[in-house]
């Protein structure tokens, strides 16, 4: 069973909001759980941080605990601290579609006020290699699955907004830091390079161009040629050097 937060050693009103990004079949996906309460309630992972815990070391920890997975890409992208940026307006309906939330008198308990309060999150996203990820479910939610990132559930209080910022801090990052390859397995062909590319900026690439432009990055290793039963029109297969 959780313990209420306002009952462990979390720093108050600071949270830590995470976008887990994966890649399948031309598409890039957000990991994205349902809460577990009447109502369509859909939620980025998230968590707190401990008072005696780093923010990047709470951050993986979260990240560990969705994914199974301990080896992330992980960048911390946006603080989100508007003043009015609070869950009042979430836990009123919460409460309104969930009456068994309140306490044995109907009054809110300390919980609510807890998660009532205005909250400063820290936004980070993770690139992972979607095929390694088993998405892992907490006691409050109903499920959790892979999402279209142009087909994302109407998410609580601002976390929509979170994902178009984690989606620009990606396109500005991704040459820059070379982190394109997080998202693909070990071994991969030129094409798949181009496709993953195409797919974050949502817009064609010229092949010729870009194959010329990541080999002159000079970060791939290749590999034989892919076995298509065709040897001669095979592409290569590259990984990431070292």
């Amino acid at each position: 069973m959780m313990r209420n937060p306002s009952e462990q050693n979390y720093i108050q009103q600071l949270s830590i909001d995470c976008v887990i990004f994966g890649y399948h079949d031309k598409q890039l996906k957000v990991l994205v759980p349902k809460l577990n309460f009447n109502g369509d309630f859909w939620a980025l992972p998230g968590g707190f941080v401990s008072q005696d815990e780093d923010i990047d070391t709470a951050a993986n920890r979260i990240l560990q605990q969705r994914t199974g997975i301990s080896e992330i890409y992980l960048d911390q992208f946006y603080i989100f601290g508007k003043a009015a940026r609070n869950s009042l307006l979430f836990m009123n309906k919460l409460i309104e579609l969930n009456p068994q939330l309140l306490s044995e008198n109907g009054q809110h308990g300390k919980e609510f006020d807890w998660f009532t309060r205005r909250f400063v999150s820290i936004g980070y996203y993770a690139l992972v290699d979607l095929n390694k990820v088993v998405p892992e479910k907490t006691d409050l939610d109903s499920s959790i699955g892979w999402y279209n990132i142009k087909e994302l559930p109407e998410m609580i209080i601002d976390h929509n907004e979170i994902v178009e910022k984690a989606l620009t801090a990606l396109r500005f990052n991704l040459d820059e830091k070379l982190i394109a390859f997080n998202l693909l397995p070990e071994t991969f062909t030129m094409k798949d390079v181009q496709e993953l590319y195409e797919t974050i900026y949502d817009k064609p690439f010229a092949r010729n161009n870009f194959q010329k432009k990541i080999l002159d990055l000079n970060v791939l290793e290749r590999l034989e040629k892919k076995f298509t039963g065709a040897a001669n029109k095979a592409p290569y297969l590259y990984r990431r050097k070292g």
